[in-house]
């Protein structure tokens, strides 16, 4: 059952083979009999889901179902969902119960699916290998001694170890895509602006996006279709219609122009990954693209541009925590002062404390132009070289992450070499493009992610040329030993 995907799921529940109650407790069970070892969520909503499952039940019953009436899925725990707790994996919000549902939660909720609660990530979503949390490491599935990638870590693992069938995740700097490339399943950052941010607690508004992690990329199909659309609540979010994107998953790839650019390929990425994403590469020659070599020549300022960007905004977003109106407020201040300063202290953790002063320092007085001005314009730059290639090629591609699954605690002293996880997943949100990591041949028998990245909007083309690299393979459908 939990290897089945939503499309065969749902055909299941149409046919009355099984319930979404049943569907629900089934999974329920697995989370509680497997994520112990994982600690992939945070809240598991058992009688929500439930109560949700038997109103999913009502409407299949009455011939009123969608595509996603009674799946159930997960959520990561940056989206507000009403009467739940909603924690940022942060001690600031422990407590936080949100009054509302975030556009994302309500949407699918709205479509049927059934939440079985949320999921562990890094801190305020900075991290990029969920060992921030305040609720402890999220454990890759594929090997509990590594991390499963970050900041949508907890979604990444319970969706590899079968524990739902898709998750909800935001991307930052490629908070989808490098943990989905880390567990071995398929990860969708959408434009941005095609999916709307009310609702999702912000790290750096101006990158943030929430998408879809499946197992597959018919699944992220299914999932984005209930997703995306403009939300008048949120004032960055796109007035662009929505295609139907199950429609065209078969699409010919004949003439698919693929830029691979130099940069992706050089110094720093392991020999074994380079190995499994050329395999891929030579699938989709088969299948009647054209691969031609490209340059982005801006990619080496991408890392140092975004950690001048993301913190900067980070805070001024984190700046509301001040233990007045909401959020960890410390024992018996002594004045206004000293309550900012150990609330804050104590709610932070090290990860979130290091961004905050980052990012104050580069907006402070004397500071803005030669750091926070200097790194838009760069980001610009990185624009445009996206821009000039996309006047070359259809799509681009390349490895997702430099290197597999790295030891739990192995780069937790090393903050840039941390950061330097996601040096090919950050241009693209620098320029606000969609991107999407799905498996490919694994390396030393660990998960490896190849990106694809498409121009503005062009989701249903990446979900097309993903779908069609997954028809011809099946690394998508492996799941870990003793899943």
């Amino acid at each position: 059952m939990h290897n089945k995907s939503i499309t065969a799921l749902a055909a299941g529940l149409r046919a009355g083979d099984y319930s979404s109650v049943e569907l629900t407790q089934y999974f329920l069970d697995r989370i509680q009999r497997l994520d112990t070892g994982l600690n992939s969520f945070i809240t598991v909503c058992a009688e929500e889901a439930l109560a949700a499952a038997r109103a999913a039940d009502k409407k299949l019953q009455a011939g009123e179902a969608g595509p996603l009436t009674g799946i159930p899925i997960a959520h990561k725990d940056i989206f507000c969902t009403k009467g739940v707790r909603t924690t940022c994996g942060s001690r600031m919000l422990e407590s936080f119960i949100s009054p509302y549902d975030a556009t994302v939660v309500a949407r699918l909720k709205a479509a049927g699916a059934v939440s079985l609660g949320k999921t562990n990530m890094d801190e305020f979503a900075m991290g990029s290998s969920n060992e921030t949390s305040y609720y402890g490491p999220v454990r890759n599935p594929w090997d509990t001694g590594t991390v499963p990638g970050g900041s949508s870590g907890g979604s990444a693992a319970c969706v590899a170890a079968r524990l739902a069938p898709a998750a909800t995740g935001t991307d930052t700097g490629g908070s989808i895509r490098q943990p989905a490339a880390l567990c071995g399943i398929t990860g969708l950052k959408p434009t941005y602006g095609r999916v709307s941010r009310y609702g999702m607690i912000a790290f750096a508004s101006s990158l943030d996006q929430a998408g879809p992690m499946t197992t597959s990329a018919a699944d992220a199909a299914i999932m984005l279709q209930a997703m995306a659309g403009f939300d008048g609540r949120d004032s960055t979010s796109a007035e662009q219609p929505v295609p139907d994107y199950s429609s065209g998953l078969q699409d010919d790839l004949t003439g698919l122009k693929i830029g691979l650019p130099r940069e992706y390929f050089g110094e720093g990425l392991d020999a074994a990954v380079a190995r499994s994403i050329e395999e891929a590469i030579g699938e989709y020659k088969k299948l009647g693209a054209e691969v031609v070599e490209i340059s982005l020549p801006n990619t080496h300022l991408a890392v140092p541009t975004y950690y001048v960007v993301a913190p900067a905004e980070c805070s001024s977003n984190l700046s509301r925590f001040d233990g007045v109106r909401y959020g960890h407020r410390c024992e018996d201040p002594k004045d206004l002062e000293d309550l900012y300063k150990r609330s804050r202290a104590e709610g932070f953790g090290d990860e979130v404390q290091r961004r905050i002063l980052i990012g104050t320092y580069a907006l402070s007085a004397g500071y803005y132009d030669a750091y926070y001005l200097k790194a838009q314009q760069v980001r610009q730059l990185i624009s445009d070289d996206f821009k000039r290639a996309f006047g070359q090629v259809d799509l681009i591609m390349g490895p997702t992450a430099p290197e597999s699954g790295f030891r739990i605690g192995e780069k937790a002293d090393d903050p840039v070499s941390m950061y330097l996880s996601d040096i090919y997943t950050i241009a693209v949100n620098l320029a606000g493009l969609p991107g999407i990591s799905i498996p490919v041949a694994p390396a030393a028998g660990s998960p490896v992610g190849l990106q694809i990245i498409g121009n503005y909007f062009a989701e249903a083309r990446l979900l097309n040329v993903a779908h069609r690299l997954q028809m011809a393979t099946d690394y998508h459908q492996a799941a870990p030993a003793g899943i």
